[in-house]
């Protein structure tokens, strides 16, 4: 499992962290490339070597063209501007999640819709780059998880669109709810809210960093000098230990006994949408005797606090818990096998030492039968026999899930 631990004892910010990724090995030629597919030609990049207490590391920065920059933007049209982007899935996926996050406080903050939540001015564009950045960066580098140490959110005060505001800035505390967080030495902002929302977003665990063979390191540059301690976000990529075929997961459950259960059905769909690998409901029985159900979401990491989201929105609940779990899994995917029914497609599971087991897909056994006004069970003997006899090739699209 390729692993991002941040190290955030001097905060972290959205610059702080595409820093950590350059020198890391991110290559700028490759960010430069893929951020000109949002179409957004308002700004340059920079990066250079500097160094923090004596401790070298990359400072990045984003250069804004003045006579190109709009007064603001609201949250739809930045949605609209990555949506419609040529940039991969999964980096869409992962900026949408990181703005929704911002958005989602700002919207508390300020008690306005959503919809009405805008990024003034310079704030628009740094965002919209050290954002989009960052889900690159996650993409280009392969991270599969993320974890991060507690954020150091400094102290004091800082200058805002809004005026004078205290440290952590309004947003950047909603964002942190359920993170743990601390304050210590300098007397300034030391982690943002676009920093707060890409961890919020991705990472699936704070505390110490896990067992991990560390691959490569990066030191993130902040802009000022701190007294005593280094302004350096610091990250670690490397491999995390387990079995073959091992993946860590979070599980997220909560009980819920005042629901319509007519919604179940629509907040699963929901949640498989935003990246859950498994969504189900459990009957259980809670305090003075009430039946109730028990909803439990499997997912990667990275997609926890965008569920979350989801889960406290369309439900009832009012706390979620989060377990982290590892899963093993067979390398699998899919191939099809010929029936007199047609072909059908069966989900194939390679097992050590090359041999495999097989399962006909619902969906594909179901058109089968339909079409030919036969049992489901027909079709399925028939496709499990011809799977078995190796009528199906090594599956396509393997991978482990």
């Amino acid at each position: 499992m390729r692993t991002a631990y941040f190290d955030c004892s001097s905060g972290i910010s959205g610059d702080m962290t595409l820093a950590a990724f350059l020198d890391a090995g991110l290559s700028i030629a490759k960010l430069r490339r893929e951020l000109k597919k949002l179409k957004v030609d308002e700004y340059s990049l920079a990066a250079s070597k500097v160094t923090r207490q004596g401790i070298a590391g990359t400072r990045f920065k984003v250069k804004l063209k003045k006579s190109k920059i709009k007064s603001h933007r609201h949250y739809p049209d930045i949605v609209r501007i990555i949506g419609r982007s040529g940039l991969d899935d999964g980096v869409k996926e992962r900026a949408l999640a990181i703005f929704e996050t911002i958005a989602r406080a700002e919207s508390r903050v300020h008690a306005t819709p959503v919809e009405k939540v805008h990024f003034h001015e310079v704030g628009a564009v740094d965002s919209i780059v050290d954002i989009v950045g960052a889900a690159i960066a996650f993409e280009e580098l392969a991270i599969d998880e993320v974890a991060a140490s507690p954020l150091n959110l400094g102290s004091g005060s800082v200058q805002t669109e809004h005026g004078v505001l205290p440290v952590p800035a309004p947003a950047t505390a909603l964002i942190l709810e359920g993170v743990p967080t601390y304050s210590e030495g300098a007397g300034r902002e030391l982690t943002t809210p676009t920093g707060a929302a890409i961890l919020k977003t991705l990472a699936g665990k704070f505390g110490p960093q896990p067992l991990m063979t560390v691959k490569k390191t990066g030191h993130g540059a902040g802009g000022a000098e701190l007294a005593g301690r280094p302004n350096i976000l610091r990250l670690f990529i490397g491999e995390t230990e387990g079995a073959p075929g091992e993946t860590r997961l979070m599980e997220l459950q909560t009980n819920i006994d005042d629901m319509n259960p007519q919604i179940y059905p629509l907040v699963s769909e929901m949640l498989f949408k935003a990246g859950a690998l498994d969504v189900f409901i459990t009957p259980i029985q809670m305090k003075k005797g009430r039946p109730a159900s028990l909803l439990t979401v499997l997912c990667p990491p990275g997609a926890s606090g965008k569920l979350e989201q989801i889960i406290f929105k369309n439900t009832s609940t009012l706390g979620i818990r989060r377990l982290e779990v590892s899963r093993v899994c067979l390398e699998r995917g899919y191939a099809q096998v010929k029936t007199r029914y047609g072909p059908v497609q069966v989900k194939i599971g390679l097992l050590p030492g090359g041999a495999s087991k097989s399962a006909p897909e619902f969906e594909s056994v179901a058109k089968a039968a339909s079409r030919h006004n036969v049992p489901f069970d027909a079709v399925y003997r028939e496709a499990l026999k011809a799977a078995s006899q190796g009528s199906a090739k090594r599956p396509h699209g393997n991978k482990r899930q």
